[in-house]
């Protein structure tokens, strides 16, 4: 591990750059959009509790063969600090002007641009931005050679993954019915929200697995404990039954996590702190975690996520496939690169529970708690141009 995190920083080579021919960019479009919502879901609701929509931006890279690439980016003004408008008007005005003219192959060079465009802070700027664009990269570049986009990474699409159901009720009264509408649906695993709230929290978890003793429970509490309070109430969601915590702090609580994992009451993954290959180096050489709970669209996308796992690892630590309630293309996204590195562990990708609207041509619809990667060319989607207007935003 300490060998990798030398070259935490680098990007993997990409030997099939040229591959294809060498076109290049003409057009990058950012073209934002709102999904309507089905279910309450705590990060997309305005200020009075009613359903705000889950914003994205689809991306869209031309190329002079005519040949078109799609991405999306995610933002959650609740969760990190990038909006609908910040990530159009980021793709807009300063990143795409800066790779028109490239080979859209070259997507270690792309990120190379980007991160000059709009530069490092305490980690990669504007992330969730990028990562649309990474990803419409991907899917133009495998589009040209006629292949999945799994075949960029030398490795096929993997099998379906189970899914894990999420929770996130506001009060104990309403946890059965939300627990019914997922086994009905054939979900065997939760996830839950925690925190502020030991006590809720609490009985929420003996709840849910008394519920369901068989099934991998995973408690994310989105950075909202404070150091006494995770580390009283960590033994006793153990005692729970639950398996993983999940950014039981801020990542700028460094002695915090490191004393939680010394702990060892659970393990515990980090999230909203791992944006960079640096920062997880740096974080794991500190002892501040067990493992990662893993999403493309936090940390620039397809090619980022993907090095981050190898280094999780390589390190014999855990990796958790999860995500922003993505929708259609960022999930297709996802499902691609979770599957061929060969996730068999529940799955917090929760866009399908939550989002009632596609722009695909054949919305991913998961089947008996499963959700299979598409296997066609690129991503494997075909994005319909008119559902994207339905839902301009």
């Amino acid at each position: 591990m300490l060998g990798l995190g030398v070259a935490a920083g680098a990007l993997p080579p990409t030997a099939w750059v040229s591959a294809a021919g060498g076109s290049r960019i003409t057009a990058i479009d950012a073209l934002p959009v709102r999904y309507p919502m089905r279910g309450r879901f705590k990060f997309f609701e305005g200020p009075d509790g009613s359903p705000a929509g889950r914003p994205a931006v689809l991306v869209r890279i031309t190329d002079d063969n005519g040949g078109v690439g799609w991405g999306e980016s995610v933002p959650i003004p609740k969760w990190s600090d990038e909006t609908l408008e910040t990530v159009t008007t980021t793709i807009r005005h300063y990143l795409a002007p800066e790779l028109i003219g490239r080979d859209p192959a070259d997507i270690a060079g792309a990120h190379a641009v980007m991160n000059r465009s709009i530069a490092p802070a305490f980690s990669t700027g504007q992330p969730i931005a990028k990562a649309g664009v990474d990803i419409a990269l991907h899917d133009l570049a495998a589009r040209r050679r006629g292949v999945n986009v799994t075949a960029l990474w030398d490795r096929t699409p993997g099998a379906a993954l189970t899914l894990s159901w999420t929770l996130n009720p506001k009060s104990l009264d309403e946890t059965d019915a939300l627990i019914d509408a997922g086994r009905a649906l054939g979900y065997r695993h939760f996830n839950v929200k925690v925190a502020p709230d030991p006590e809720f929290d609490l009985a929420l978890c003996r709840k849910v697995k008394a519920r369901v003793p068989d099934g991998f429970l995973w408690a994310d509490a989105n950075c909202g404990y404070d150091v006494d309070t995770a580390l009283s109430v960590a033994p006793k969601l153990a005692d729970a039954g639950v398996a993983v915590l999940e950014a039981p702090l801020r990542p700028n609580r460094i002695a915090g996590y490191q004393a939680l994992a010394k702990q060892a009451a659970l393990p515990i993954l980090m999230d909203e702190g791992i944006v960079s290959a640096d920062e997880l180096v740096e974080f794991i050489r500190l002892g501040m975690l067990n493992g990662v709970a893993m999403k493309p669209a936090r940390c620039g996308g397809l090619l980022m996520a993907r090095r981050q796992i190898e280094i999780v690892r390589d390190a014999g630590l855990m990796w958790l496939a999860s995500g922003l309630t993505d929708p259609d293309v960022s999930l297709a996204a996802t499902l691609a690169l979770f599957s061929s590195m060969g996730q068999d562990r529940p799955c917090a990708l929760n866009g399908p529970q939550f989002l009632a609207h596609s722009v695909v041509e054949q919305p991913l619809a998961p089947k008996d708690g499963m959700l299979a990667p598409p296997a066609g060319p690129g991503l494997g989607v075909t994005v319909n141009a008119e559902r994207i207007r339905q839902m301009a935003a």
